[in-house]
Formats: C-alpha cells, structure tokens, sequence
C-alpha cells in the first residue's frame, strides 16, 4: 500500500463514519459518542478535521460515493471495506439495513468478490467465536484473592493494547471479546453466572461502547500510520500510535477494576455510581501505560493470535 494522503485518509475515516451510522440509529447518545470520538480524534497529529467530517457525513455533504471514489488504490479500497466491516460487527450482530449498507460499499469499492469474501470471513469467525456465550460459573466457586484478580486483569490489558500495534486492522476486534471474558472470569470469580448478554449490560452501563471503541481503536491505528505497512509487525510508529495503545490498555484495566468492585461488592452499584468509577480509574490506568509499555512490545512481536483466538473462544489452557 502507498503512503496515504490526507485525503486518503479522510475518505477512509468517512466511510467509518457512515458505516456506524448504517443501521440507522436515532439515539442522541449514541451520536453523541461518535461525534466525542471524530473530535478525539481530530487532536492527533496529521488527522483531518474529524468533527468537520462528522458533520459532513451526517448531513450528507460528504457522500459514501465520493468516498469511495477517492480511494484509488486497491489496498486503501480493501482497508475501507474491512474497516467498515467490523464497525458494523461490533457489536455481534449485522442489522439488514448494515448488510445493506457492505453490499452497496462493495460494489462502490469495485472490491473482488473472493477477496471481498476473504475479509469476511476472517470478521465472521472472530465475531462468531466472541458471540459463543461463556460457560455458566459453578455455584459455590473458590473465591480468588484480590492480587490474582489485578494479575488477571494487567495481564488482560497489556495483551489489548498489544493488539493496538498489530497491522491487522481486525486484530483490534479481540479486544472486546476480551473485555467480555476478562469480566466473566472476575464475575465468575465471586460466585456470580453471567452470561455473554449480561457482560455486555454491564459494559454498556460502565459507559464503554462496543461499536463506538472499535471506532475510535481504528480512528487511531490509521491516523498513527501503522495500518497498511508491507508485511510483518510493524512496530516502527510505535510513537505514533501510543494514544491508541494507552487507550486499550487503560480502558481494560479501568473496565478491570470497576468489574472486580461491581461483583465483590454484591452488585449494588448503581449505573451513574459505575461510570463515575471507571471514569476515575482511567486517568491514572493510561498513566500506567507507559510503565508497562515493554511488556506491550514484547508482546506485539511475539503474538500469537492463534492463541488470541482460543482466548476468545475460552478454550482451556488460553489464559492470560
């Protein structure tokens, strides 16, 4: 893939946009969330005016045609295609008018229908894995103590923000089953069964959105430069993409955290009282970060996602 331009860019990052608008929400809050991250964004270096572009899309004066029609090379086409993709995905699920929506990017893209299917298939099976419902917790569980607990959860977190640096744009979607599992196992833990449903409540609650992370975790990678290197891990614009990595990081440790006081407090937590707390526990989690930060190379260059996968899946022996 060429170096990308500007525009490249902004032709990418609008096609994102649309494809987290595609199944036609209406919520003020969850706008609200995706205009928080355009203007996250847009405070990177070498990034386009998001919030400009947020509103560009919404009101149609930039439209998915002209997007894609910016995009001449096939690499930037096939990286807009997956990128919308698993915005869509997400959240576990594709509505009909997001299927709609893929169909009508394909043909836009002009993408090979086998490469198109290729793609897909790679998306399918991690969201297919990370929907596959945890098991039920035994009844009467051993109650871990709080220092496996913390070990549980860094672990969870060094391994998500080494996601961050991997130049497979879907390596980022593990990150969300991840938080799913780490939550079960904190929940299983305290004797509490969950269900993937439940897990996906309380994230909610906790005030991180599925499709709005995913975003927001793909906004970074392509403004940082990682996305679309050659071949290999990358790890040469590891400064670059630092905000997103600590992004990960901390916002697993901190969902981590807020989970392990949630279930050993007996669940009275109320939703404002849970957001209050992980927003507390971010600030000092992405301070944390920089701390870790060889431990996160370490892992980027070694990654397996082979076993990222089983983690995913839940299959034994996969722990963090």
């Amino acid at each position: 893939m060429t170096q990308m331009t500007r525009d490249e860019h902004k032709a990418i990052l609008a096609i994102a946009l649309y494809a987290a608008f595609a199944d036609g929400i209406k919520e003020e809050r969850e706008r609200e969330e995706v205009r928080r991250i355009a203007a996250t964004l847009a405070d990177q270096a070498g990034a386009p005016d998001l919030a400009r572009l947020y509103q560009d899309v919404l009101l149609k004066r930039v439209s998915l045609e002209s997007a894609a029609t910016a995009l001449a090379d096939r690499d930037q086409r096939q990286l807009a295609y997956e990128m919308a993709l698993c915005v869509c995905e997400a959240d576990g699920r594709l509505a009909d008018a997001e299927r709609r929506f893929l169909d009508d990017l394909k043909r836009l893209l002009g993408l090979d229908p086998i490469q198109a299917e290729l793609i897909e298939g790679e998306v399918d099976t991690l969201v297919a894995d990370a929907a596959a419902p945890p098991l039920r917790a035994p009844a009467t569980p051993p109650r871990a103590a709080d220092a496996d607990l913390d070990k549980s959860i860094l672990n969870y977190a060094l391994l998500n923000g080494a996601l961050e640096l991997l130049p497979q744009s879907w390596a980022s979607m593990a990150i969300i089953p991840l938080q799913i599992r780490m939550v079960y196992g904190i929940g299983q833990a305290h004797g509490v069964a969950l269900d993937q449903g439940h897990i996906k409540e309380f994230i909610a609650a906790a005030g991180v959105g599925l499709t709005s992370q995913y975003l927001e975790q793909m906004g970074r990678k392509l403004i940082g430069g990682l996305l679309g290197k050659a071949a290999g891990k990358t790890l040469g614009t590891l400064g670059r993409t630092a905000t997103g990595m600590a992004f990960s990081f901390a916002t697993t440790y901190a969902l981590g955290q807020v989970a392990k006081r949630y279930y050993g407090g007996g669940r009275v937590m109320s939703t404002a009282v849970l957001r209050e707390t992980f927003q507390d526990l971010l600030g000092p989690a992405k301070q944390m970060q920089a701390q870790y930060l060889p431990q996160i190379r370490q892992q980027a260059e070694t990654l397996d996602m082979g076993r990222v996968m089983d983690m995913v899946r839940g299959q034994p022996g996969a722990t963090t």
